[in-house]
């Protein structure tokens, strides 16, 4: 038996019915919305999300690392231009900070005697811009590491890559054998841990100088030190990420990171650190088994 509802409290009910539905149709609205300034503090809080994949290709899930041009002059500074188009085809614009820094690009030789790791600027309309050092002729592979939101608005962490050549006489240098310690500018980095594929294994570099532990660290990307490794013959890109967060000037001696190797065989990890301003790189040749 059906019982009739008092009209006050059925324009009551209309009324809570149609104020949820106008909440539910903002929020909907909300998620699909995709903001285009790379004003990082739109979205505070969030952790940097670890990149997969082996960076290989210039596209992954619909975003593409598309440079101005795949040639870069020999021996001379340049001026080396991209852009990131994403699933909808146009010019991504919104990116998250990852390591304090909006994009990170890489320019490695293929046998791999040669590492650069830089950081562009972008303009208003995405054109990605990085001045390259005068580079030796032979064959490179340009790399991007970016964090951008997905259509939920969950950060994503991407690695693309592209082929890039220098025209020109070129030679290949071997990679060099493993060796442990190596010493850089005066400095020893020893390390101890072993790689495995396919795991998450702690890395430990314990940094020296004249036998005495270094502490006096400075804060570099928002930690004491940035790895990255990349795997001799096809160019496999991983991202070491660093254990803590760097708090004042006496990091040190010893800089952890997780690794998660994609491929067994040999790797070259470059470790860059910081002291009195001046930036450091060192690399180790190690076996993942």
């Amino acid at each position: 038996m059906l019982r009739r509802v008092p009209r006050a409290a059925a324009l009551l009910l209309l009324a809570a019915f149609v104020a949820g539905l106008v909440a539910g149709c903002a929020t909907s609205a909300s998620a699909q919305s995709h903001p285009t300034s790379s004003d990082s503090s739109a979205m505070p809080g969030m952790s940097d999300p670890m990149p997969t994949g082996d960076g290989l290709a210039a596209s992954s899930a619909g975003y593409t690392f598309v440079p101005a041009s795949t040639t870069v002059p020999a021996n001379q500074p340049d001026t080396f231009t991209f852009h990131i188009t994403g699933p909808d085809g146009r010019t991504v614009t919104w990116f998250q900070p990852d390591q304090t820094v909006l994009m990170h690009f890489y320019l490695v030789r293929a046998d791999l005697g040669d590492y650069q790791h830089l950081h562009p600027t972008m303009a208003a309309d995405g054109t990605w811009t990085v001045t390259l050092p005068p580079s030796a002729p032979g064959a490179y592979r340009g790399y991007v590491t970016f964090t951008t939101p997905d259509a939920a608005g969950q950060p994503m962490a991407y690695v693309l890559s592209q082929r890039l050549t220098v025209p020109g006489p070129a030679s290949t240098v071997p990679v060099p054998p493993a060796a442990n310690p190596v010493l850089v500018d005066g400095y020893t980095l020893s390390l101890s841990g072993m790689p495995m594929v396919g795991q998450e294994s702690m890395l430990t570099v314990r940094v020296s100088q004249d036998g005495r532990p270094v502490t006096d660290l400075q804060p570099y990307l928002d930690s004491y030190a940035h790895l990255s490794a990349f795997h001799t013959g096809d160019l496999a890109f991983a991202h070491l990420h660093p254990s803590g967060v760097a708090n004042g000037d006496h990091g040190g001696p010893d800089l952890r990171f997780e690794a998660d190797l994609n491929k067994s065989g040999t790797w070259r990890m470059f470790i860059q650190f910081q002291t009195n301003g001046v930036l450091h790189t060192a690399a180790f040749t190690v076996d993942a088994m």
